[in-house]
């Protein structure tokens, strides 16, 4: 029998070692979400880091073994990465043979003169950039590494610092690119299991998407993120089932025991079913 390569060790590795914990919850947000459909042309992103790369070894495979046809386009960009930088996200798309095709923007150098949200800046303007590039390519869709952890992270994130109660959905359209769609195949993947699988396969991925990979200490101090992150894996030890809890009660919303609840732009309060005697909730006759 012929010897694996590497690059076919690693893929093997997600479903066999990494089956149950990695490719079935892929598999299960692929089809419980309708994420991709018969003919679609998807763009996965590849920012360098383990959740792109996973993503974009995920998706090779499916379309190997889907029963229905699709196409995908494995989009880098550089936003104006160190050349090092960019020299690891070549050879780890080589390891894993996966196709990318990178193309160059200035967005590091605009979005870093910026003194008061840089990085706000530089995460819209990225997107910008992919939809741009995967409209004119013909893709209708664009595929983001986001994982169950961002989903969690993101719903304590909005409530904590914006006051709003909400997280990232699997998939949306696109406002400014009509016909385009975001898809979030990791939907379901936790990130523990990204990163024993990473380990399991000696990989070294890039740890940001920005000009703070080479300084993550002060990144991971400033980030309300890593707050976040903190906060949950300190609640886990009294708790250990918290982020399925947090994961779950987002496919579970009452919205009739919701003072408040905006749909579509537009705010409604729950006294519009209450004074129709209908506010959801049983009562009590003595």
């Amino acid at each position: 029998m012929r010897e694996m390569s590497k690059s076919e060790q690693i893929a093997h590795s997600i479903t066999k070692t990494y089956r149950k914990s990695i490719w079935t919850p892929f598999l299960t947000a692929v089809k419980n979400y309708e994420l991709i459909c018969e003919n679609d042309k998807i763009a996965v992103c590849i920012s360098g880091g383990k959740d792109s790369m996973l993503l974009a070894l995920l998706m090779k495979m499916l379309q190997a073994h889907s029963d229905f046809p699709f196409e995908v386009k494995y989009l880098v960009m550089d936003p104006g990465y160190k050349p090092e930088n960019l020299e690891k996200i070549k050879k780890n798309a080589e390891l894993l043979d996966i196709p990318i095709n990178i193309f160059s923007t200035n967005i590091f150098k605009v979005a870093y003169k910026q003194k008061k949200s840089p990085c706000y800046l530089c995460a819209k303007m990225r997107r910008g950039y992919l939809y741009k590039f995967a409209t004119e390519i013909n893709c209708n869709k664009i595929a983001l590494g986001h994982h169950f952890n961002d989903v969690v992270e993101t719903v304590v994130m909005g409530m904590f610092y914006s006051s709003i109660l909400s997280t990232m959905p699997p998939k949306l359209h696109s406002k400014n690119f009509e016909g385009m769609q975001l898809i979030r195949p990791l939907y379901c993947v936790r990130e523990d299991d990204i990163i024993r699988w990473k380990n399991y396969n000696d990989l070294e991925f890039l740890q940001c998407a920005c000009r703070f990979t080479e300084q993550a200490e002060l990144y991971e101090k400033l980030s309300k993120r890593k707050e976040i992150k903190n906060l949950i894996k300190s609640l886990k030890k009294t708790n250990p089932n918290i982020e399925k809890s947090i994961f779950n009660s987002i496919h579970s919303v009452n919205i009739d025991t919701f003072p408040m609840y905006k749909s579509d732009d537009i705010y409604h309060s729950f006294l519009e079913k209450f004074d129709k005697g209908n506010d959801g909730y049983k009562r009590d006759f003595l």
